[in-house]
Order: C-alpha cells, then sequence, then structure tokens
C-alpha cells in the first residue's frame, strides 16, 4: 500500500511539474514578439513606461513567385535605365515631379536628415468619447503593454479611468522617424492604440453624393429594411467569417502539390544584367544595315551585270567567226 501511494504521489507532481512548464506566462508570450516602440504614455504629471505592439499581422495572406515557364526560373527584376542597362542602388536620387519631365531631384541622405528624432513620449493632450471619431480616421491599431511590474498599477488606473468615462485619449508620438497622432482606449485586460490619418489624408466625401436625391422614401420599404436588420442582428464575431478566396487557393495548391510532379526552380540571383537596347540606337543600326545590305546587293547586280554583257559580246565574236570561216 505504501509503494502504490508513493507511486501515486510521484505521477502527480511529474504531471503537475508537466503543467507548470507548459503554461506561458503573458511575459514569456511577448518574448517572442518585437516592440514597435517604447516610451512612457504621459498624463498630466503622471508618466508609465509602455511597449507597443503590431495588433495585426499579414500571415494567412498567399504570395505567390513569377516562374519562367519555359526555362524554370525565377523572374528578377532590376533597376536600368534606357541605353544604359542595369545601375547600382547607390546612383538612385528620389525625384518629385513639378511638371511634365520636370523634376526637382533629392539626395536620400536629405530625407534621412529630415526624420524627426524619436520622441519617447505619448502626451495624451485630449480626451473625446467613444465613437465620436469617425472610423475613417483609423489607420492601424497596436496593443499597448506595461513595461514591468512597477508601471501595471498607473496603467490599470488610467485603463479603469478611460473605461468608467467612456473617453478616448489622443496624442501624439514619433515612431520611426514619423509622427503620429493616435487615440488610446480599453481593449480587454488591457489598453489599444490606434494611429489616426490626418486631415490632408482623407477625401471630403460631399462630391461622390451630390447627386444622391432628397425625395421621401416610402415608409413600409423603410420598416421592411429595418425589420431584415434586426433579423440578422447578433453579437460580431469575426471566426464566423472566412477568407473563402485564400483558402480555395490554399486548396488548390494543396491538390496540386499532391497529384502532380514538382517542378524545380533555379532561384540564382542576376549577375550581368538585362541587355537594355536604346530604341534610336538600334533604329540607326537598322538602317546602316540595310544601307549596306543595299549597296552589297548593287555592287553584285552590276558585276553580274557586267560578266553577263562580257559574256553576250564573246558569244557574238566567236559566233562572227564562224561565219566568216
Amino acid at each position: 500500500m505504501a509503494k502504490r501511494s508513493t507511486t501515486r504521489k510521484s505521477t502527480a507532481k511529474k504531471a503537475t511539474s508537466r503543467r507548470k512548464t507548459s503554461h506561458k506566462s503573458p511575459a514569456s508570450a511577448l518574448s517572442s514578439a518585437r516592440a514597435v516602440w517604447s516610451g512612457n504614455l504621459r498624463l498630466a504629471l503622471v508618466s508609465i513606461p509602455v511597449k507597443i505592439f503590431p495588433a495585426t499581422k499579414s500571415g494567412a495572406r498567399i504570395q505567390f513567385h513569377q516562374v519562367h515557364e519555359p526555362s524554370g526560373k525565377r523572374i528578377r527584376y532590376e533597376k536600368v535605365v534606357p541605353g544604359i542597362g542595369p545601375i547600382d542602388t547607390d546612383e538612385i536620387v528620389k525625384g518629385f515631379e513639378l511638371k511634365k519631365g520636370q523634376y526637382v531631384l533629392i539626395d536620400p541622405e536629405e530625407i534621412e536628415d529630415l526624420k524627426l528624432e524619436t520622441k519617447k513620449t505619448l502626451d495624451l493632450v485630449q480626451f473625446v468619447k467613444q465613437g465620436e471619431i469617425d472610423p475613417l480616421w483609423f489607420d492601424r491599431p497596436y496593443y499597448v503593454v506595461a513595461e514591468d511590474e512597477l508601471a501595471e498599477e498607473g496603467y490599470r488606473v488610467l485603463r479603469d479611468a478611460l473605461r468608467e468615462s467612456g473617453k478616448v485619449g489622443i496624442g501624439q508620438f514619433v515612431m520611426r522617424g514619423r509622427e503620429h497622432v493616435a487615440t488610446l482606449k480599453p481593449c480587454g485586460d488591457g489598453l489599444l492604440l490606434e494611429t489616426l490619418r490626418f486631415a490632408d489624408e482623407v477625401r471630403s466625401a460631399s462630391p461622390y453624393f451630390t447627386e444622391m436625391s432628397d425625395e421621401e422614401l416610402d415608409k413600409e420599404l423603410l420598416l421592411l429594411a429595418e425589420e431584415l436588420i434586426e433579423r440578422k442582428s447578433a453579437p460580431f464575431d469575426p471566426r464566423q467569417f472566412k477568407d473563402q478566396y485564400t483558402e480555395a487557393v490554399r486548396e488548390l495548391i494543396d491538390a496540386k502539390a499532391k497529384n502532380r510532379k514538382h517542378v524545380e526552380v533555379e532561384d540564382e540571383a542576376p549577375t550581368g544584367g538585362a541587355q537594355v537596347i536604346d530604341l534610336v540606337d538600334a533604329l540607326k543600326r537598322s538602317v546602316r544595315s540595310n544601307a549596306r545590305s543595299g549597296s552589297t546587293k548593287s555592287s553584285k547586280a552590276k558585276s553580274t551585270s557586267r560578266r553577263s554583257s562580257k559574256r553576250s559580246s564573246a558569244s557574238k565574236s566567236s559566233s562572227s567567226r564562224r561565219k566568216a570561216g
């Protein structure tokens, strides 16, 4: 009995240790993710150290490469100049077109010099009601995480205060050399930051709807539409919506991979680059080639004509000599 009891205890300990090792804390889960910004959220005199992580990903998208079917090689794209051919990247500058054919050239280093220094503080300078900002203005979402345990209390206070007030904080900060305006609001147990578009990045809606009629609608049609909306109303669950196109493409790829022989594609880096032919030069060469060809044919024709006339003269003289004899 004692041995059985000991065995049960050791088994229970092993199971407990396995559960402990398999469980991942939020901190360990974040260790594999990369923060895109770290700094302080500041509200008046209170600063909260935080990190910002992207809330979206594009890993589910299927990406294709272009392959030259006859040769089985990857298609590459090179930067070329007509009449010159492939060029080095350090010879490239940015050009802004002022008007057709006229550019202002700007060196990449000049652009780098204009980038803002990383500002390590996001000041919450204004608060608005949730839902007051039109979704049109929102750009990209990010999760905001407390830097450490010392920052957690201030983080939670700010989160709960925003939730209780029903407000969204607004501020500006610098990320990756560019300035952004952003909102901050509660999201589950944490905070969500969403960058906003600037005013000059959003088109006015009025030109698109100016032709819309103001005629009064049929009330019966309106009631029917409202009834249909009510019947189909339900809490939002993103798992109900599938990317059917991506799934269909994935099924097609899997079926071909299973039932057909795989194709070996050479993925070699370009060496000398494709030869670029200047159209004017090509036309000039064609004209010169045709001219030489024409002159050659003419000279051949003349020599042939001379030879035939000589033969004719010789033939006539021999004929006359035979008659005389």
